[in-house]
């Protein structure tokens, strides 16, 4: 079998129906923060099980020891990768992210194993690709196009949660 190296899984996500609380919960419960939060993002080239597609959700990101946690709600029913695995209220773990160097080698690769393309969109700059992973590890896998401008997002939230003192717990991406 031909294996790829994809590098360290850098983010785990959940799927929440109040971002809100759930970065509430996540900085009072967890001591988690800060979170920065990006309201009704704005994709590009939206293709979701191979058809146009267009979905509005909110992301909040903030960072723990090595890894960034990720919390995201769907404001729409369109059909996409968020009410595939979480139809209604259900809410919960979603996927892992890997940043990658060659993005279409690392869905070639899924795409080998049977673990298709399920999405794929572009945020600015950054192209990015959901691979429906489930069969394989439970999840689904986000693999993002290695730019600038993604580590510096990174780098700044990783950054902020370093002796992190509890203010601002809550900020503007």
């Amino acid at each position: 079998m031909n294996r790829i190296r994809l590098g360290p899984v850098v983010q785990v996500c959940w799927y929440v129906n109040d971002i809100e609380s759930a970065m509430r919960r996540w900085i009072d419960e967890q001591g988690v923060g800060p979170f920065y939060i990006h309201r009704h993002m704005a994709l590009q080239n939206v293709v979701y099980r191979g058809q146009p597609s267009e979905v509005d959700f909110d992301l909040a990101i903030a960072h723990s020891g090595g890894i960034q946690i990720e919390l995201i709600q769907q404001h729409d029913d369109r059909p996409s990768v968020f009410r595939e695995l979480f139809p209604g209220p259900a809410e919960g773990f979603h996927h892992i992210c890997y940043i990658v160097d060659d993005l279409q080698e690392a869905i070639a690769h899924f795409e080998r194993l049977n673990q298709p393309l399920c999405l794929s969109a572009r945020l600015g700059p950054i192209d990015f690709a959901y691979s429906d992973t489930r069969a394989g590890i439970g999840c689904l896998t986000e693999l993002v196009s290695r730019r600038p401008e993604v580590e510096a997002i990174f780098k700044m939230v990783a950054d902020a949660a370093i002796d992190w003192d509890g203010k601002d717990p809550i900020r503007a991406l």
